[in-house]
């Protein structure tokens, strides 16, 4: 007789961890009496003066939710951890409390938007308990709204990166002229073997028009110093051959590459990376300019310049180009970044 298999035991709803609630008074009975009010409703760490509360809420800021102070304690006020706070961590609900009529930190704490709410002592608990449920939902409310942001940061970090891409290859087509090798494949196959750190364009500084127009004179002005570095290599190495090639980047590059028998080695990955990580704000160096413009002077001779990882690091060497990129390719490696 075959047994029959033992049914599961329902598997249970994981409960959600206890928000914290961070609260800083001299008073030990004060203390005590917060923590058997609020343990319901979340963790609560405490601290008896204003340094001992910012050493706490530095070490546990990522977690703490609501910071609630009093306002008078010996050596500093309460609305001066609620201004650091501010400071350092904006993502904490901060409410301040007192028995004293302070009216006057307490309104320019509230008109700088250093607090979110004002308590007055002697406590009403279940109005301090309503009082803290409501904080700690703004509080909940918050950290949502910024996993949206970084969410919505991460897609446009990958936008950035890919209009970055078609930018280089409409800069590549507009300086090699017709009918050219452009050297796109061998950018992109550098900055991969480098690694490239997206960029974090600031949500709070720039809206999206804002960014767009600053990465517009951003490649502008790239775009002109790299014409301007490959004018002076055509003028001055106007020939076919490219041995010089290496002798070409070391002065440029300087302690940054290295000439290791006959091939070259980079010993800053970021001077490979430049124009597609750099900050939006940020002009891209002359020394990119010509990492580009030594690619396209290869490109319409027929050469490239292949960058491999190594043991010693980033090595790159001379070698033939490779056949002319289409659309699917370089959304493929569009795709890679």
């Amino acid at each position: 007789m075959i047994d029959a298999p033992l049914p599961l035991p329902a598997q249970r709803e994981p409960v959600p961890a206890l928000p914290t609630i961070l609260y800083v008074d001299d008073e030990a009975n004060a203390l005590k009496y917060f923590q058997r009010a609020m343990s319901p409703l979340a963790h609560v760490l405490t601290a008896m003066s204003v340094e001992e509360g910012k050493r706490v809420l530095d070490e546990h800021a990522a977690r703490i939710a609501v910071l609630v102070s009093d306002q008078r304690m010996p050596g500093a006020y309460g609305n001066e951890l609620l201004s650091y706070a501010w400071d350092r961590h904006p993502h904490i609900v901060r409410i301040l409390t007192t028995a004293y009529s302070e009216m006057e930190h307490t309104v320019e704490a509230v008109n700088q938007g250093q607090i979110h709410r004002y308590i007055q002592k002697p406590w009403d608990i279940a109005a301090l308990r309503m009082e803290l449920k409501q904080a700690l939902a703004l509080a909940q409310l918050r950290s949502e709204h910024a996993q949206l942001l970084r969410e919505k940061l991460l897609v446009r970090q990958r936008q950035a990166v890919a209009n970055r891409i078609g930018c280089l290859y409409s800069l590549c087509a507009s300086l090699a002229g017709p009918e050219q090798q452009l050297p796109v494949e061998a950018y992109l196959s550098a900055a991969l073997t480098a690694g490239v750190i997206a960029p974090e364009p600031d949500w709070l500084l720039m809206d999206y028009a804002d960014l767009v127009a600053s990465e517009a004179f951003r490649s502008t002005a790239f775009g002109a110093d790299v014409r301007q570095q490959l004018d002076a290599l055509e003028a001055a190495h106007p020939g076919r051959g490219v041995e010089q090639t290496i002798d070409l980047l070391l002065p440029v590059f300087g302690a940054a590459v290295r000439d290791v028998g006959g091939t070259i080695l980079f010993l800053e990955s970021r001077l490979l990376t430049e124009f597609l990580e750099a900050p939006t704000g940020t002009p891209v160096s002359s020394t990119h300019a010509f990492w580009l413009a030594s690619l396209l002077w290869l490109a319409r001779r027929g050469w490239s310049l292949q960058v491999d990882a190594s043991e010693q690091g980033l090595q790159g060497k001379v070698m033939q180009a490779e056949p002319a990129l289409t659309p699917d390719h370089l959304a493929a490696w569009i795709e890679q970044f």
